[in-house]
């Protein structure tokens, strides 16, 4: 039996767009026990959640990811946008809505699901995409604040598309690259 590793794809956030981010979440939300915000570090655009897979496929996958370099170069001015609580029945993750006028991100994860499907057999199922990043969990909807400041309004790119095992831990998830694209 091979080892498997819970992966996915995701888009790299500049730097200062994750700090700005960690700011407005300090002041959205108070971490307290069942709240937990995300690290800058850990705060990512996923395009594709693979779940357990085997690692076998890393090599597969990162040729995936090599053949997306154009769209990935593409991609198109994106913003912040609202704050939003997901999934929308029992929310219990604080996210923040990623603007994408010029629909590049829906093109390049359509791109990716294409490709990942026919590669690796895995199933993107049919939910639609919903641009974000995730900026704290809660345990319960009961934790949930009323009302927010408004989120930062910036505009920025994404340059850069990495391959991501998550190694769940009791303070949370840990992500380790496994392979990316971009970053010019």
């Amino acid at each position: 039996m091979s080892e498997t590793a819970r992966l996915f794809v995701a888009g790299v956030l500049p730097e200062a767009v994750r700090a700005e981010l960690a700011r407005w979440t300090r002041g959205a939300i108070a971490e307290r026990g069942g709240v937990r915000r995300m690290a800058p570090q850990a705060m990512h655009l996923t395009l594709c959640f693979l779940g357990e897979q085997p690692l076998a496929c890393v090599d597969e996958l990162a040729g995936v990811l090599g053949s997306a370099a154009e769209a990935v170069a593409a991609l198109g001015e994106l913003s912040l946008g609202a704050p939003l609580w997901l999934p929308p029945r029992r929310p219990r993750v604080l996210a923040v809505a990623i603007g994408d006028p010029a629909g590049g991100l829906g093109e390049l994860r359509a791109q990716l699901a294409g490709e990942i499907a026919a590669t690796i057999g895995w199933d993107p199922g049919s939910q639609r995409f919903r641009p974000h990043v995730t900026v704290a969990r809660m345990r319960s909807a009961s934790e949930r604040p009323a009302a927010f400041e408004p989120t930062p309004q910036l505009h920025f790119s994404c340059d850069k598309v990495v391959l991501l095992r998550s190694h769940l831990e009791p303070a949370g998830a840990r992500y380790e690259e496994l392979a990316s694209v971009g970053g010019w």
